[in-house]
């Protein structure tokens, strides 16, 4: 473990990959946590893993991070799609696993939200990856056996690449 609770490996095929692991609620709430602390505005963040991989639970760490907002204050936006947190930069909380794909998106002005001033994070990203910018961070989670968790992250662009630079450096410090 290092001083952030959090097990680390690096991925050595890249420096744009970076992959940890978690085994418990409070490491993954604290990961997200770590993560919200470096982010900057214009940051996009999908989230993709199996049902109860751990995507609104990190997103409750990142939430924390980004803005103090409470563990309990941060609910999953399935039925609203949208959730928006005020505080140091607007975290715009997406949720698409209702979505049928891009087309939904016009409704709620998803693109005003993606090119704004803050960081959006999409759950289930997978069902709208294609409205994405090319530039973003990707991170897959896995549900393995005892609450252990793995996060497979990949950052495209340079803005997501130093922001997962500076995650390393905060978890590994």
């Amino acid at each position: 473990m290092r001083n952030s609770d959090v097990e680390i490996w690096i991925a050595a095929d890249s420096m744009n990959t970076y992959s940890f692991t978690t085994v418990s609620h409070e490491e993954t709430v604290r990961a997200g946590k770590l993560l919200g602390k470096v982010l900057a505005a214009g940051c996009v963040i999908g989230l993709t893993g199996d049902l109860g991989a751990g995507k609104t639970c990190f997103v409750k760490g990142l939430a924390g991070g980004l803005n103090n907002v409470a563990e309990k204050d941060v609910t999953s936006p399935t039925f609203t799609i949208l959730q928006v947190y005020d505080g140091r930069l607007p975290l715009y909380h997406f949720d698409a696993y209702r979505l049928t794909g891009v087309e939904d998106l016009a409704n709620i002005g998803f693109d005003d939200y993606i090119d704004g001033k803050g960081v959006s994070v999409v759950e289930w990203v997978e069902n709208i990856m294609e409205a994405l910018p090319e530039e973003r961070l990707v991170i897959d989670i896995r549900l393995k056996p005892g609450d252990k968790r793995v996060f497979d992250c990949t950052a495209v662009g340079t803005r997501h690449e130093t922001v997962l630079d500076k995650f390393k450096a905060v978890v590994e410090a």
